[in-house]
């Protein structure tokens, strides 16, 4: 039983039955990617070894360098460093 109006080509259901799959994957595909990022967000990242790492460093040099990570590790918003 055909469709009455302009539904009956066939041109415009192919079309709308492509949008509707193609939609439905996209939201299947997105959701999925979302769902893995989310579980992979608490996994620590690989530790890579440098090569300074081999040498040692003096006193000053890791007071120096704990400065430094100390600026740049997240803290509060409202306190400036």
């Amino acid at each position: 039983m055909p469709l009455p109006g302009r539904f009956s080509d066939l041109r415009t259901i192919t079309f709308f039955g492509l949008l509707a799959a193609t939609t439905a994957a996209g939201l299947a595909l997105g959701l999925r990617v979302r769902a893995a990022r989310r579980d992979r967000a608490g996994v620590p990242l690989e530790r890579v070894w440098h090569p300074q790492e081999s040498v040692p460093l003096t006193p000053a040099e890791e007071h120096a360098f704990g400065q430094v990570a100390h600026r740049l590790s997240p803290g509060p918003v409202h306190r400036p460093r």
